[in-house]
C-alpha cells in the first residue's frame, strides 16, 4: 500500500489541490474567450491532479518506502542551505557577488571542483548572466550597495 509512487501521487495531489484553491481564492479565473490571471495555474492544477490520481492508481508495482535510501542527502541539504543563502543576500549584495559565492560554494565545496575551474566558471556565469539578462533583456538586477 505505501509504495514510492503512491507516496508521491498522494503528495502531488495535495500540491495540486493547493494551488488550485490558492489560485481560485487570489486571481480572478475569466472565461474560456478571456480568461484571467488565475486560468492557468488553474488549468496546470488540474492537469496535476489527474496526473498524481493516475501515478496514486498505477503505482501498486513500485518499491516500498522503507526502500528509499538518502544517499545524497547532504548534497541535498547543501543546496537548500545556498538557495537560501542566495534568497538572503540577493538583494543585499547584488546579483553578480551573491551568484560568484553561490557557485563557488556549489561547484567547490559540494562538488569538489578544481579552483580554477570553480573560479572561471563562477565569474564567468555571475558576469554572462548579468549582461545577458540585465544588458540585453533589459531585466532589472539587484545591484551591490557600491553599484556593482
Amino acid at each position: 500500500m505505501r509504495t514510492l509512487d503512491r507516496i508521491s501521487g498522494a503528495i502531488l495531489l495535495f500540491v495540486a489541490l493547493i494551488v488550485a484553491w490558492e489560485s481560485s481564492r487570489t486571481l480572478p479565473l475569466g472565461t474560456l474567450h478571456n480568461p484571467g490571471p488565475g486560468y492557468m495555474p488553474t488549468l496546470l492544477a488540474f492537469l496535476l491532479a489527474v496526473l498524481s490520481i493516475l501515478i496514486v492508481l498505477l503505482g501498486r508495482n513500485s518499491p516500498p518506502l522503507g526502500s528509499l535510501k538518502w544517499t545524497e542527502g547532504k548534497h541535498a541539504l547543501a543546496i537548500l542551505a545556498a538557495c537560501g543563502f542566495a534568497a538572503l543576500t540577493l538583494e543585499r549584495i547584488g546579483f553578480r557577488l551573491t551568484m560568484v559565492l553561490l557557485l563557488v560554494f556549489l561547484l567547490g565545496a559540494v562538488e569538489r571542483l578544481k579552483p580554477f575551474l570553480v573560479l572561471s566558471v563562477a565569474v564567468g556565469l555571475s558576469l554572462g548572466s548579468f549582461w545577458f539578462f540585465n544588458g540585453l533583456l533589459k531585466v532589472p538586477l539587484p545591484l551591490s550597495p557600491l553599484g556593482f
